[in-house]
């Protein structure tokens, strides 16, 4: 049976890659995916979700939830803004396309809703901030419980951050909503810096994908991916790309590929150089009460085989 699944995504290329392999992966029945801000704005982060949708057109559309909601913004002296990571809507070369919602529902309720139809069935995985699981979780107090798990992608176990020299991005964005969620009682798993990190996709495997634009598919690749690898080498020096929102879509779809650790996490809300910080309790002490599983390895060209299977699977139709 496929596993049912909202994603909740601030797209970004990355996003917008792990969304569009969900929305045609016959493992997944993907019911909704929702907005939320970070490396867009909400709003844009909504139209790019519905114009990833519209020219994909998968068999079974998912629902859509929209939000609102700033860019993330962070100091720029050690790194560009997400603009020079992603292009000015997000998405690379992606066109500009005009579509719209006739019926807008709020990514939080959406959320909820859903929940509570299946109650425990339904995985929420995270690509961005925790802003609308938070709402959820104010509005609905059982929304986190009646969740089958929760897949966060973001934070760093053991290794230093990336947006700072302690914080990654989705926690850095919205780090209280990240402290509430990720100190709850629920069945969750992070998915941190220190495996994203390890799965690399370089130019010249991009290019054995020979993803051509014969298909909708073969043209988000071409739009995203090359977009994405010119900004890797020219603001960080890299010749490939990281894939953390879809090595996180693995992890829900391939759990045999990772190994974890149950452990306590806090975030830092308030030290100057820390602020957006995961902070895990190694010492056993009793007042820090196991609370999450943090993904600690995985392999990687595991990870990057199933990516271009699903890829090649995808693009001969």
């Amino acid at each position: 049976m496929a596993r049912k699944l909202i994603i909740d995504a601030d797209p970004g290329i990355g996003d917008a890659l792990a969304v569009v392999l969900a929305a045609c992966n016959p493992e997944i029945d993907l019911l909704a995916v929702t907005a939320a801000a970070g490396s867009v704005s909400g709003e844009q982060a909504t139209r790019n979700l519905l114009a990833l949708i519209s020219l994909l057109d998968p068999p079974r559309w998912p629902r859509f939830g929209v939000s609102e909601g700033s860019i993330a913004t962070w100091s720029s002296i050690d790194l560009p803004s997400p603009v020079a990571f992603h292009g000015p809507h997000g998405m690379g070369d992606f066109p500009v396309l005009d579509v719209k919602l006739h019926q807008k529902h709020d990514a939080a309720k959406l959320m909820i809703d859903l929940v509570r139809s299946h109650p425990h069935e339904v995985t929420l995985l995270t690509l961005g901030p925790l802003t609308n699981v938070f709402r959820a979780s104010e509005i609905y107090p059982s929304f986190l419980s009646e969740l089958q798990s929760l897949v966060c992608q973001g934070g760093a176990y053991s290794s230093s951050g990336d947006v700072t020299p302690t914080a990654e991005f989705n926690i850095h964005a919205d780090p209280e909503a990240a402290r509430h969620v990720l100190r709850q009682p629920c069945t969750k798993t992070l998915v941190p810096l220190d495996v994203t990190r390890n799965v690399v996709l370089t130019f010249d495997q991009y290019q054995r994908l020979n993803a051509g634009p014969e298909t909708r598919f073969g043209q988000i690749l071409s739009w995203t991916i090359p977009y994405a690898l010119r900004a890797a080498r020219q603001h960080l020096g890299m010749e490939g790309i990281s894939l953390p929102e879809f090595v996180a879509l693995a992890s829900v779809t391939h759990p045999q590929l990772f190994e974890r650790e149950s452990g306590a996490v806090d975030v830092e809300l308030h030290g100057e150089l820390t602020r957006g910080m995961t902070v895990f309790d190694r010492r056993g002490i009793a007042s820090w009460q196991q609370n999450i599983d943090v993904l600690t390895r995985c392999d990687s060209q595991g990870v990057i085989d199933q990516f271009c299977r699903l890829v090649q699977y995808l693009l001969k139709g």
